[in-house]
């Protein structure tokens, strides 16, 4: 009787055995399509959207579809600077509803002053980016006093210019400060009324030092390290949850002859003001994704690993 029983035991494992081994055979099966198949879509997606980028780089810009800017109501941070002059000269002459936000009083009164000559009307606010609760707060005043906010240009920006060692604490944690940090809160404020609207538009000016370390630039470049990442992931989030109505700009362009680099010895010219604002106009109007200046620098700086 025990050895009928063991022989009976010995059978049973060897079934057993048989059955995980086919068992293993159709896991591991599944699991090979199943990683064959994202590989295929993810290949067909790269081909498709690498095939789409080869295309609209190509396509002149009067070739391609573009947005009106009219009524629009843009709040544009860093509006008195050199850039933000620009832009908000150009958004104001297309017929768009200018909200300039900037530290320095004066200089904003300058600009809305020059864009009232032209008969243009600009709404002006006193806003310190850095301060999250002056951040909602002004927005609050915005969306009662213009309107629900349909372009956000994240253009406040700073640089100190010292190597590492020479610049001061209290430097690196404004810089922080205004380069990043203020996106989120700019962002969260304006963000919930696009999402309830269906629609919207975020552009966040950085800077190719972003994407490639520069001398004297610790501070500065990884703050807009920082915002690539920062923009990318929020780009990712809301397309994941469907959110296809809003669009997202990112602008990283050499270096700008506003003042802020004085001192820099760039190997090229300069980037200015106006041919800087000009591309940023051009790429919300084709709610472009990804913008360099000069538009060369995108397909070489991935070299550089």
């Amino acid at each position: 009787m025990v050895l009928l029983f063991i022989r009976h035991l010995d059978i049973a494992i060897k079934k057993h055995e048989i059955m995980s081994v086919i068992g293993w055979i159709k896991r591991t099966t599944l699991i090979a399509i199943a990683i064959s198949l994202e590989v295929a879509v993810m290949l067909w997606l790269m081909f498709y959207f690498f095939t789409e980028t080869l295309i609209l780089t190509l396509t002149p810009t009067f070739m391609r579809t573009q947005k009106s800017l009219r009524g629009k109501v843009v709040v544009l941070t860093g509006g008195a600077g050199g850039v933000g002059q620009e832009l908000a000269l150009r958004l104001a002459r297309a017929n768009a509803k200018v909200v300039l936000w900037d530290i320095n009083e004066e200089a904003m009164v300058k600009v809305k002053d020059n864009l009232e000559k032209e008969g243009h009307q600009v709404y002006c606010y006193t806003v310190d980016v850095t301060d999250r609760k002056n951040v909602y707060k002004n927005a609050d005043l915005v969306k009662q006093e213009v309107g629900v906010v349909d372009i956000l240009i994240n253009n406040a920006g700073i640089v100190c210019g010292n190597t590492f060692l020479d610049i001061p604490d209290y430097m690196i944690e404004k810089t922080f400060q205004v380069n990043i940090l203020s996106n989120y809160w700019t962002v969260k404020a304006f963000l919930p009324d696009m999402l309830r609207k269906g629609k919207g538009h975020i552009v966040t000016v950085s800077s190719l030092t972003g994407m490639l370390g520069t001398y004297k630039c610790t501070d500065y470049s990884a703050t807009k390290h920082a915002t690539i990442g920062f923009h990318e992931s929020l780009h990712t989030e809301l397309k994941t949850h469907g959110h296809r109505g809003i669009s997202m700009t990112i602008v990283c362009p050499y270096f700008i002859n506003t003042g802020m680099f004085a001192g820099c010895k760039p190997n090229m010219p300069m980037l200015t003001p106006r041919e800087v604002s000009k591309r940023i106009i051009t790429a919300i109007k084709q709610n472009e994704v990804y913008v360099t200046m000069p538009t060369w620098a995108r397909f070489v700086l991935p070299l550089k690993q």
